[in-house]
């Protein structure tokens, strides 16, 4: 026995058929010797165009930044600066803090230097690779 059901992924809908295997076959019934057991077929396309592809932003810009430059591994927002400008720091010095999703994490530096600028402050938002600093 086949049924239709619709589903709906990521907005996209889909008439699906599946054919129940656990159900006996009905007498007389024909049977195809070598239909698949389910089948995906889109549903009516959607009328709204594909979206364009997104323009670099600003913080592209800001990505690997250069000799020097500490970055945020994860986005997040930035709760504590732990390392000021004139501040001689080494690998492993803890120079940041990020939150996301409720979670803290340590940003250590990679680097050793000076710090030399920091490019943002508590309370601001960065993304993955967004420069937070820079070592001189």
């Amino acid at each position: 026995m086949q049924r239709t059901f619709r589903i709906t992924v990521d907005g996209r809908s889909y008439n699906v058929v599946v054919e129940d295997l656990t159900a006996p076959a009905q007498p007389g019934a024909p049977q195809p010797a070598s239909a698949p057991a389910a089948s995906v077929v889109p549903a009516a396309a959607p009328s709204a165009a594909a979206p364009a592809p997104a323009a670099a932003s600003p913080v592209a810009v800001l990505e690997g930044g250069g000799a020097g430059a500490e970055v945020a591994p994860l986005a997040g927002v930035v709760v504590a600066i732990d390392a000021h400008v004139g501040q001689a720091v080494k690998p492993g010095d803890r120079i940041a803090t990020i939150e996301a999703m409720k979670m803290k994490t340590f940003v250590l530096a990679k680097n050793s230097g000076t710090v030399t600028t920091i490019a943002v402050k508590p309370n601001d938002s960065v993304e993955t690779g967004q420069v937070l600093m820079t070592l001189g």
